[in-house]
Formats: structure tokens, sequence, C-alpha cells
């Protein structure tokens, strides 16, 4: 968020609908793939050109193209004026960062999503923003970068394994939605698994490392239901209102990706609730462990005082003190102290104090 914010200040001042790139350059180049299809046929192919996409927009067959690298903002104008696409929704797309939302325009719905994904090497949960246009036969996705969760369903597609071939744009868009919330419950499964170690590691060494791990999955949680809570709403508004370009017999399946949201965000919960009773754990043993340490040093401070006390007696040193004169006084007033000593060592462990 706060990489998000740096990137926004360069736009204060300009008007609505400034098309400028607001994020981080994830790829060096735009690369525009298409696939076009239909029940019988299908083409799969990477354009030079975003020119190239024109034909597609009133083609008769179903047509997804996908659009990596959002840095160059003259692909995305120039795909906005071919599909006739509001500027604020090319700023939208323009502007990652952006809360996940639904907005209609008859001719074409826009939703903005995040897709989530879990990176081995760093640890941690990445996230991009993916924005779609859904129009009567083709589904528009930008994307940051190249690598999303949407390999099997090319595969199918092209394959011709799916229902997809007999289907129009709005079962297309299902199947993206339904491919991004089911890789949320791979991310899950991942998370779970760091849980399950932490845990181990809670109850066997508890270390300032614990304590960034489960700090660090708390900032996990956050970007996780910053992502799936208003992903709830924009399905919930597609199963409930009517929208020009989704077909009333597809919203059961949208209906379906609804129930896995639900779902998701009720593991998000239990995870969080989890994690919250690890940092109490983590804090209750900080403090045990810091109390054993202080009652440890106030036995000894309670041992020590009264001997202190004795030893500062003689130590002052008065002429006509009865005991400086006597000849067995240093080793009766040690002993003393030895006695004194032992008796409070053995009250001590009586209480079970130490």
């Amino acid at each position: 968020m706060a990489k998000f914010t740096r990137y926004y200040k360069r736009k204060i001042g300009l008007p609505s609908g400034s098309l400028i790139h607001l994020g981080e350059k994830k790829v060096e180049r735009t690369r525009i793939k298409v696939i076009d299809f239909s029940e019988e046929y299908c083409l799969h192919k990477e354009l030079l050109n975003v020119e190239d996409c024109r034909p597609y927009k009133e083609s008769e067959t179903t047509t997804w193209i996908n659009i990596d690298g959002l840095h160059d903002v003259r692909v995305i104008e120039k795909a906005g004026k071919i599909f006739d696409i509001h500027s604020l929704v090319l700023e939208d797309i323009l502007h990652t960062g952006q809360r996940p939302k639904i907005e209609d325009f008859e001719d074409y719905v826009f939703l903005v999503l995040h897709m989530i994904s879990y990176d081995e090497k760093q640890g941690a949960v990445q996230e991009e923003q993916l924005s779609v246009i859904l129009g009567e036969n083709y589904v528009l996705s930008f994307q940051e970068k190249p690598g999303d969760v949407f390999n099997l369903l090319r595969d199918r597609i092209i394959k011709g394994k799916s229902r997809i071939r007999g289907k129009k744009a709005d079962y297309l868009a299902y199947a993206l939605l339904d491919a991004v919330v089911d890789n949320y419950f791979q991310v899950l499964d991942q998370i779970e698994q760091k849980l399950e170690k932490i845990d181990d590691e809670l109850f066997s060494d508890s270390s300032p490392e614990t304590f960034q791990k489960i700090s660090g999955l708390k900032k996990e949680m956050i970007l996780l239901r910053k992502s799936t809570w208003p992903l709830r709403e924009i399905v919930n508004a597609i199963t409930k209102n009517e929208f020009e370009v989704i077909d009333e017999s597809n919203q059961v399946y949208y209906r379906d990706v609804y129930d896995h949201i639900i779902h998701v965000i009720d593991i998000l919960e239990t995870f969080r609730d989890m994690i919250a009773a690890m940092h109490d754990t983590y804090m209750n043993y900080v403090n045990n462990r810091m109390n054993e340490i202080m009652k440890v040093l106030t036995v000894i401070a309670t041992i020590f005082i009264p001997l202190t006390f004795i030893a500062g007696i003689y130590g002052m040193n008065f002429r006509y003190m009865p005991e400086l004169e006597w000849q067995w006084g240093y080793f009766g007033v040690l002993g003393f102290m030895g006695l004194l000593f032992t008796g409070m060592v053995l009250y001590f462990r009586r209480k079970n104090w130490f």
C-alpha cells in the first residue's frame, strides 16, 4: 500500500480519465495473446500489434484477449478505442492497487480482481491486479506481468475438453473468476503449512525469528482479506443483478463461485484466529520467561538484603563496638550470616518460589 501511495502522487492535479500508469513496471514488453473459439473452431496466437484486435470486436465467435504489461499506456489506450471502453475504466486498469469492484456499462461489465499466488522462494504471498472487461462476445483481461492461474483453462479451451467451447463470453468470464478463486485455496494450503511449522516452533524454541514469522502471517492475512471480502460483493452483485452481457442461465455458475468465496473467507477467519492465538501465546511465553527471571533476581536480592545489613553494621568501625574486641567475633558473624542464608534458601524452596 505504501508503494502504491508513492506512485499515486504522480496523478495529483491531473483531470479524471488521464491515462498514466501507476505501479511497478514488471515486464519489458507488452504482450497480447488471443484465443478465438467456437464449438468447432479454436485459434490461439500472439498478436504483434494491438490494432490486430479490431476484427475480434464484432466476431461471431467468442474471443479472449489477454494483455500482459500495463506500463505501455499507448497499447491500453488503443485497445480502449477499439472496444469503446470508457476512459475512466482505462484509468482504473492502469492504476494498480485498485480495490476489487464491478461496474456495469450496459455494453460491457468491468471487473477488478486481485490474483493471489505464493512465492516459494520468498515464502510469501504475492498479489497482482487483474482487470477484466466482459463484452457481448469477448473478454479482455489485463495483467501486470506474464504468468497467471489460467494455464489449465487455456489448455481446456484449446484442446476442446470443456463446455466453454460451446458457451459465450459470460461463461468464459465465470471460468476466469473461478480459476482465480480456486487458486486462493492453493495459497491457503501453503499458509496452513506455515502455520503448522510456526506452531511447532512456538512450543519448542520461541525466538524473535518466530515472532517475525507470526507478524509476517498477520500481514498476509490482511492482504488476503482485502482481496476476498470485496470479491464476495462482486459475485453477489452478479447473482442478484441483471447485467445485459450475462445470461441468466449462467448465474448458477456464479453462485457456485460465491459459495467458494464464502468458504475461503471462513478459512481466512479461522487462520486469523489461529495467528492471533499464536501471537498471544508468544507474548505470554515472553512475559512468563521475564517473570521467572525477575523472580530469581528478587529471591537473590531478598537473601542478600539482611546479609548486606549485617555487613553494613560491622563495617561502620566504631571504636567501642563490643564485638570488635571479641576473639571469635569475625567467625561468629560469618556463621550467623551463613545460617541466615541457609534458612532463607530452605524457606524459599519450601514455598516453591524457585
